[in-house]
């Protein structure tokens, strides 16, 4: 960052009529600091990669009127490109060993210049293999002690606090996203296992060292940085009996919204195991309407005690609000 430059704003802010953008996320300030250095002046506003609306825009698919019968094909050939390059507007377009081999350096530059080299991290082979953990398991549990002990096997000597302050510096630097259990409880909350996504499916799949990567997991993960992008306040949930329920998303005024990911529901038993985990969870929470996101399925099922209503990831992603009705 450039040195004395908050004055120098302060001073523009004062004399000049003109409106400053000030951004971060870099090794030398995040952007929460630039927030706290011009408190009660400034507004802030987080920036992701392309949402899918945004990727229509960008490569000039009209999204106001993506779902008509008449721009529909156009849209979901468009949703499968954007499955594959993700939404950072750099790698779309570029062919895919291009792609993956610039993916692939936005995570090491994540990793050494947001993390290692701000925090002068003492262990940046532990971070470096932490954070290569977490993306293979991009959309699974974890627990900071389970964490402990993978380094530790490594042959990391890494304490409990240390791999905690990773995990908060990961989600300060918008790479890694913690999800906690839904409970009423904080100190449950927080001590029950939790959930990783990362901020971009298509970086999950360049960086993930198996060969095959779970589309079921890239799929929750991209309904996660849906929710996430307007919603900060979304829970994983699960029921009574112990089903799981991917989303709890908790809207203004106390509303709430239950959105399960699943790559395909043709499978009757996970049909089965997708349905009756809403299900509960929309009785425990006394709510009529659950959302199951595929790939590509459109359906709704009547239930007992409400409606679930499918919905393929490409119609989801427009509007996620109105997708879970």
């Amino acid at each position: 960052t450039a040195p004395d430059w908050e004055p120098f704003v302060d001073r523009l802010m004062r004399t000049e009529k003109c409106e400053i953008y000030l951004t971060g996320s870099s090794a030398h300030m995040l952007s929460k600091e630039i927030a706290t250095q011009m408190r009660g002046r400034a507004l802030s506003w987080e920036l992701f990669p392309f949402s899918f609306r945004e990727f229509l825009d960008y490569k000039g698919i009209e999204s106001e009127d993506a779902r008509s019968t008449k721009k529909r094909l156009l849209t979901q050939k468009a949703f499968e490109e954007y499955w594959e390059s993700g939404g950072f507007p750099e790698v779309v377009g570029l062919n895919r060993l291009l792609r993956i081999k610039i993916l692939q350096e936005y995570f090491y530059t994540i990793l050494f210049r947001d993390l290692i080299e701000r925090h002068d991290v003492s262990h940046p082979k532990a971070v470096t293999d932490l954070a290569y953990w977490l993306v293979d398991n991009a959309a699974a549990h974890y627990s900071v002690n389970n964490l402990t002990g993978y380094l530790r096997s490594l042959g990391h000597k890494v304490p409990k606090a240390t791999v905690a302050d990773y995990l908060e510096w990961f989600e300060d630097a918008y790479f890694l996203f913690t999800v906690r259990m839904f409970d009423a409880s904080l100190t449950r909350s927080n001590a029950n296992p939790k959930k990783i996504y990362c901020i971009d499916h298509a970086l999950v799949a360049a960086t993930a060292s198996g060969i095959l990567v779970n589309a079921g997991h890239l799929l929750e993960n991209l309904v996660f940085t849906a929710l996430r992008r307007y919603y900060p306040e979304n829970f994983n949930y699960k029921t009574k009996t112990g089903r799981e329920v991917d989303f709890i998303v908790l809207l203004r005024a106390g509303e709430r919204r239950l959105v399960q990911a699943c790559e395909s529901l043709v499978e009757p038993r996970t049909r089965k195991r997708e349905t009756t985990a809403l299900s509960e969870a929309m009785t425990e929470l006394g709510l009529k309407s659950g959302t199951i996101v595929t790939r590509i399925e459109d359906e709704v099922i009547e239930i007992e005690n409400g409606t679930i209503e499918v919905v393929p990831a490409w119609r989801f992603l427009l509007d996620p609000l109105e997708s879970m009705g």
